[in-house]
């Protein structure tokens, strides 16, 4: 089965995605995606503290992902993917990880970017990098919950 869904969420793991979200999809695996989560110790124990109990974990830089996800070692799992930023999402979409959609959670102000919505707020770069995988087919939504109406993030990037 592979992928089943990918999400944004600068939080990574976190009490919503650890029973709301992880239950809601029946992932057995959460992937968390990210460069500097794999080299940082403390943040390694979060992730497998913060964890469901018999879900598995797997915390892997972007191009160990592309590489695992390719050769097809998540194909039996049913695979709750996260990463922090939109550019880490974009990176697995340039090379070759077929995600038709995914779902930004939460990414909150930082200097240079703006809010879109109460959870989500992006740069100029984020939104570039949106309009162009939209602009390729891959359909991306703002929901910070599964019960929240899955609706584009083009709607509230206007």
């Amino acid at each position: 089965m592979g992928i089943i869904h990918a999400r944004i969420d600068e939080r990574l793991i976190h009490g919503q995605v650890a029973t709301v979200w992880t239950n809601t999809l029946g992932a057995n695996r959460i992937m968390v995606v990210n460069d500097l989560a794999v080299k940082d110790q403390m943040q390694i124990a979060a992730l497998k503290m913060a964890k469901p109990a018999g879900v598995k974990l797997s915390i892997l830089s972007k191009r160990k992902a592309v590489a695992n996800i390719l050769a097809g070692k998540y194909d039996e799992d049913k695979v709750f993917l996260i990463t922090r930023d939109i550019p880490d999402m974009a990176y697995l979409i340039d090379n070759g990880v077929p995600l038709e959609s995914f779902n930004v959670g939460n990414i909150s102000q930082k200097e240079g970017s703006r809010p879109i919505k109460k959870s989500v707020a992006l740069t100029e770069e984020d939104i570039q990098i949106i309009e162009r995988l939209i602009q390729n087919g891959t359909s991306i939504t703002a929901q910070m919950i599964p019960s929240e109406s899955k609706e584009s993030i083009v709607n509230f990037i206007k």
